[in-house]
């Protein structure tokens, strides 16, 4: 018995005439609800609620009430049956639904009446008939929470199934009803056709409109809410300055332009017809077909997040600053010409030409100055007067004349090596004093006569000394009977005393031969008795310079005569010459392969100062017996001594306040030095000395005043050199800002 509510009226009568009047409200167009709960049923809503809180079209075993309108869309797809069509269906719906302690899905219905697939739903979903001891019910995207709908009002007046303007108008064919007993199988889904819009515009990447939960939705709100989609520009080249401006606003304009005629194509494509049932469904549901659509990818995941959309843009090429100019000041760059390139280029490069010299300005006024050098401004060279010299020559064999200290006065011969007999034993007195000196009135150590001293002292083929073996004398009276009497024996007895033996003697004697740059000299013994011993006259000069800086060995060889205390009588000098005026030395030596030989020292005086003139004869042989030989060499040394004495003189080569250089500051500056007082040359006829201006070894200053002494100006070299101090004769000023600003290098 049905249930009597307090009008009297049973409560299943007064449910059919609620549907009966909401279906003929839906007829005549007033009610847009249901066809968008349609819509939303048709993007795959799991259900709706029915008022008495049961769920119409859930999908349960034996359940057919749950057949849906398709929104727009064909009544079903082929093969499968409406559940009820028009109001007699619905009304039956309701009925079920009203029994006391049942919801629609306790709703008995014949086992032959499949559900209805929701046309709207979207392809990928299906509703499946499953045991009725596990029903599982499709999943939905929409939330299970949603506010509570009706199901869509379905029109059990005859006429024209519902069909969509854009797909087949071809109603759904019913499909065979079968037995409930059988196993449940899936059902055809509906497949729809996309829907284009009118005219809309071509876009490159549509955003995808996102439906909002239910449960964001607020009472009253629309049964669903969608974004609306705003197309994005194409990747196009980037602008820039005022056409871009203009760009930029014509495509804005477009837009809504675009933007506007889509809303009134849309509108007009659905206008509301009294006359048509349809027509309201239809209206509601384009918009609703649309927002399924676009939303597709996102409805299947709604916890994901759409990704971000990046625009590509290249970038351009900097501007010129002009063009750049008038893209800031939407001013147009003016047209080119020579006289704007021109300015244009030295307003940019001016400052740059202005930086650099302020840079090089400060670089060369901070840089150090140059060192200050005395440069010589007089002649370098000075000849002395009188014409060229003319030195008597001997007609034979070699010889040389050197000034010490000033030059030499010149050679004669081949100049070649030859034997030099016992002048060899000046090289054995230089070792002696060179390894063990004796200095004023020291006589040096005590040397013993050996027994091959003694023995030696006998021989009649060669000069000796009468020594006898352990007799003790000095070091100075051995050189004595050295260089007098040139005993052999006591040349032998010093190097054995020296090197230990006269081998090493020897080796020591090229050595120092070596050291002074006697490069044809060979020495082979210490006594010069073999005529393998050799030099010549340029190498002897050198030696008798070296040997002539010891004052013991000029006093020995300056001796005629010597007496010795252990040899009976007076030793005489073989070198008669020694009794001449200013003759000094210094050895003779004689052999028949040497024939006669002299290397000789000669003193003069030149403005009160003595000077030494050091020459040899070599090789004169013009006589029969070997004294005669050497009496002849030293005849010819003779000639030689007495014309180097008397043109040997002196000259004055620079005066004193002369001029003589200046200080040159490196930077153009040139301040004058005078030498401070006078300078004499030594000198001879037609002979060249060349001048030398220097610091004096200390360092010129960059600035000083008159008188200050800045060098020394010489002239010559070695004993024979003279000099003077030369001083500023103007103040030394230091380089001002403009020659340091200028310099170069």
């Amino acid at each position: 018995m049905e249930p009597v509510d307090g009008s009297g009226a049973p409560e299943g009568d007064r449910l059919k005439d609620a549907v009966a009047a909401w279906v003929a409200k839906a007829a005549e167009g007033g009610d847009s609800e249901g066809s968008t709960e349609g819509s939303e049923d048709s993007r795959g809503s799991q259900g709706s609620e029915s008022p008495e809180g049961g769920v119409a079209g859930e999908d349960r075993p034996g359940d057919a009430s749950g057949a849906v309108e398709a929104d727009g869309g064909a009544p079903g797809a082929a093969g499968e049956p409406e559940a009820a069509e028009g109001p007699a269906g619905a009304v039956e719906a309701v009925e079920a639904a009203a029994e006391p302690g049942k919801g629609p899905a306790d709703a008995e219905e014949p086992a032959e009446a499949p559900e209805a697939p929701k046309a709207s739903e979207a392809p990928s979903w299906f509703a499946a008939k499953k045991p009725a001891e596990t029903p599982e019910p499709p999943q939905s995207d929409a939330p299970k929470d949603a506010a509570p709908k009706a199901d869509a009002p379905k029109s059990d007046a005859p006429g024209p199934a519902t069909t969509d303007s854009t797909t087949d108008s071809t109603p759904a064919k019913p499909a065979a009803a079968k037995p409930a007993a059988e196993d449940p199988v899936d059902q055809p889904t509906t497949m729809f056709r996309a829907v284009r819009p009118p005219a809309a515009p071509a876009v490159d990447q549509p955003t995808t409109a996102l439906k909002l939960p239910r449960d964001l939705e607020g009472p009253g709100s629309d049964s669903e809410r969608t974004s609306t989609f705003v197309p994005l520009r194409p990747d196009l080249p980037t602008k820039s300055g005022p056409s871009a401006n203009r760009s930029d606003k014509a495509d804005k304009a477009d837009r809504e332009d675009k933007a506007d005629g889509s809303a009134s194509a849309s509108a007009s494509a659905t206008p509301a017809s009294p006359a048509s049932p349809s027509a309201p469904a239809k209206a509601s549901a384009a918009p609703a077909k649309a927002a399924p659509a676009q939303a597709g990818a996102a409805s299947a995941s709604p916890s994901a997040p759409a990704e971000a959309e990046r625009t590509r843009q290249q970038p351009l090429p900097p501007l010129p600053p002009l063009d750049l100019l008038a893209e800031l000041t939407n001013t147009p760059p003016p047209p080119p010409s020579a006289w704007r390139t021109t300015m244009r280029r030295i307003r940019i490069w001016t400052p740059l030409v202005l930086i650099l010299l302020i840079v090089f300005a400060i670089a060369q006024v901070v840089r150090p100055l140059p060192a200050p050098v005395l440069k010589l401004s007089a002649e370098p060279t000075f000849t002395f007067g009188g014409g060229p010299l003319q030195m008597p020559w001997p007609n034979e064999g070699q010889g040389a004349v050197e000034v010490e200290g000033v030059g030499s006065m010149g050679t004669y011969g081949a100049q070649k090596p030859a034997p030099i007999a016992s002048v060899t034993k000046t090289m054995t007195a230089y070792v002696i004093l060179r390894d063990h000196p004796i200095k004023g009135k020291q006589q040096g150590p005590e040397i013993t006569i050996d027994k091959k001293a003694a023995e030696q002292a006998n021989a009649t083929h060669e000069s000796t000394a009468a020594v006898r073996e352990g007799q003790t004398y000095t070091e100075k009276e051995l050189l004595e009977l050295l260089m007098i009497p040139s005993a052999n024996n006591v040349a032998r007895l010093l190097a054995r005393w020296d090197a230990g033996s006269e081998q090493a003697f020897v080796d020591k004697m090229n050595a120092a031969a070596k050291d002074l740059g006697m490069t044809q000299s060979r020495y082979t013994d210490p006594s010069g008795l073999l005529d393998s011993t050799v030099s010549t006259p340029r190498d002897q000069l050198k030696l008798a310079k070296a040997v002539m800086q010891y004052d013991v060995f000029r006093e020995i060889v300056n001796m005629p005569n010597v007496t010795v205390d252990g040899i009976p009588g007076r030793i005489e000098n073989n070198n008669n010459i020694l009794l001449k005026d200013g003759v000094s030395g210094i050895k003779t030596g004689s052999s028949t392969p040497a024939g006669g030989n002299l290397l000789w020292s000669a003193n003069t005086l030149v403005d009160g100062q003595p000077r030494r003139i050091l020459g040899i004869v070599m090789g004169a042989k013009n006589a029969k017996i070997l004294n005669d030989k050497l009496q002849l060499s030293i005849d010819y040394s003779y000639e030689l001594i007495k014309k180097a004495q008397e043109d040997v003189t002196s000259a004055a080569v620079v005066k004193k306040g002369q001029v003589v250089g200046y200080v040159d500051d490196g930077l153009g500056g040139r301040t004058p030095v005078v030498a401070t007082k006078e300078i004499k040359a030594v000198g001879w006829p037609g002979l060249k000395v060349e001048l030398a201006l220097t610091d004096g070894g200390r360092a010129v200053p960059h600035s000083g005043r008159a008188g200050d002494v800045v060098g020394t100006i010489a002239v010559g070299e070695g004993a024979g050199k003279v000099s003077s101090p030369v001083a500023l004769k103007e103040d030394l000023v230091e380089p001002g800002f403009d020659k340091k600003l200028t310099r170069v290098g």
